[in-house]
């Protein structure tokens, strides 16, 4: 396993706007880092639902069929390109939540229902695992690699959220910021699948 590449991969799909740093952006918008601490926990262990199920059952699958892990590298590269494509029309803003701060299992429930977070792992087990590494050891690497980052960067966004919506949302670098971030998520998947 390619644990620079992998980590590399993990802040960019991590770091750049998606349905769940949209909802923990907006959160900390709206209540700020230490009330919304529980729903931050949440999201960070729910990508955990996604991991093991994913890489126990890929990874049996990758090692008697090893076609399967090119045509996922392909389609993961795909739908992460798509996924750069919208990013690059997001627009920011305050979001309209109800009085009552979103929770831990409100949290738990982000990435179960995230596109985003299905492509990154299964792209993360077809392009950063060979097919003969024990199923264990490439989920827990994935596992802790991603939750990580998770640990800086979910944070970083519901901290950031206020700010940043503020600050830019409707200006003329709204659009400049989530082009750079659609380019940095393009170029990150380029990058593993190139070297």
């Amino acid at each position: 396993m390619e644990l620079t590449a992998l980590l590399i991969f993990a802040i960019s799909q991590i770091g750049t706007p998606g349905p769940a740093n949209m909802t923990l952006m907006a959160t900390g918008a709206a209540y700020g880092l230490r009330p919304a601490l529980p729903f931050v926990a949440g999201v960070v262990l729910g990508k955990q639902l996604l991991i093991w199920p994913i890489g126990f059952g890929i990874m049996g699958l990758l090692s008697d069929q090893p076609t399967v892990m090119l045509v996922l590298k392909w389609a993961s590269l795909f739908y992460i390109c798509w996924l750069a494509w919208r990013i690059a029309g997001l627009r920011l803003g305050a979001r309209d939540m109800s009085a009552r701060k979103p929770g831990f299992l409100a949290g738990l429930a982000v990435h179960p229902l995230n596109p985003k977070a299905w492509g990154m792992i299964v792209g993360a087990f077809s392009f950063f695992v060979a097919p003969e590494t024990p199923v264990f050891a490439a989920t827990l690497q994935i596992a802790l690699v991603l939750m990580g980052v998770q640990l800086v960067l979910h944070p970083l966004w519901t901290l950031g959220g206020a700010w940043l919506a503020q600050r830019v949302a409707g200006s003329r670098y709204e659009r400049l910021l989530m082009f750079s971030l659609a380019g940095l998520t393009i170029a990150s998947v380029i990058f593993v699948l190139f070297l």
